[in-house]
């Protein structure tokens, strides 16, 4: 899809009218999967989105369904644990207004934060593609937060990290599953060390289900495989379960085989679906250490 939305909706067009798929798996990004799930509703096409969080995604949607847990969920989780485990009593967020996930989570985030006691002192923000964030990180400094969130893509987040460590901004970084690359690291290097962002499993505390995938992973591709690629996983796993429940080449059927998955043993932890098109699972939080994506702690729905 070209990471635009556009692109997303004609490949989506193309598939259900053209090639007359069963199901769809994707997009990924909110930006793109939000268009493409309005199509598939409209056709009644099942789809799930392995990554997008945001919550328009699956909103009053039958059809749309996602494997990860979403902005909302996220958010309350980045303000809990900014504000109970790290101590933060005032934050600062910088995001991109253009991108649908970027401005969701950081509304829910400032929502969520300020509900807990704490207070927003600055909310700043950007365009995509935007490269020099020194004007909104000097508001953000001159505020004094205790923490600044960065709901923002893995490409970016490094260069604003690095511009803000020059500014001497003194602020506990925190970020969302967003960063969940290893791109991340190689971009941002040192600038990266010690940081916490919230995401979907952790490599190092991985299940026997888990470890599995992780060990066929490395050994097909050399890597260990980030959230994406584990979420990617578990939504065509998803997938296989609901035709195979539904006995059927039929996509009513295969819908609602995946609305009534009462529990799904995946990469990324254990989900179940009630009602919605949104799983119910827990997130992890990661702190980079030694270069390094480590295990730090858990938040149960």
């Amino acid at each position: 899809n070209e990471d635009k939305a556009a692109s997303a909706a004609a490949v989506t067009q193309k598939l259900i009218y053209q090639d007359n798929v069963l199901a769809m798996i994707g997009p990924n990004a909110s930006r793109n999967a939000i268009p493409a799930a309005q199509i598939a509703e409209g056709a009644r096409v099942p789809m799930i989105t392995p990554w997008s969080t945001n919550p328009a995604t699956t909103r009053d949607k039958r059809y749309v369904f996602r494997a990860a847990f979403t902005d909302d969920f996220q958010g309350r989780v980045v303000a809990s644990f900014a504000y109970s485990e790290l101590g933060a009593r005032t934050a600062a967020v910088l995001f991109d207004v253009a991108s649908d996930y970027n401005k969701g989570i950081a509304e829910i985030f400032r929502a969520s934060f300020e509900a807990l006691g704490g207070r927003v002192v600055a909310y700043e923000t950007y365009t995509t593609g935007d490269k020099d964030f020194t004007a909104q990180l000097t508001k953000i400094r001159a505020a004094n937060p205790d923490v600044l969130f960065l709901p923002n893509y893995y490409s970016e987040v490094p260069l604003q990290v690095q511009q803000a460590q020059r500014l001497g901004l003194r602020a506990t970084i925190v970020g969302s599953d967003s960063w969940g690359s290893a791109e991340l690291l190689t971009l941002g290097g040192s600038a990266m060390e010690g940081l916490f962002f919230t995401t979907h499993y952790a490599p190092d505390i991985a299940t026997p289900v888990a470890r599995a995938f992780i060990d066929a992973y490395r050994q097909r591709y050399g890597s260990v495989p980030d959230d994406v690629a584990a979420l990617t996983y578990d939504s065509f796993q998803l997938l296989f379960a609901a035709i195979q429940a539904a006995g059927r080449v039929d996509r009513e059927a295969v819908r609602n085989a995946l609305a009534g998955i009462q529990r799904f043993e995946g990469v990324t932890g254990t989900m179940t679906f009630q009602g919605t098109g949104d799983p119910v699972k827990s997130a992890v939080v990661i702190q980079i250490k030694n270069g390094a994506f480590t295990y730090y702690g858990s938040a149960q729905p």
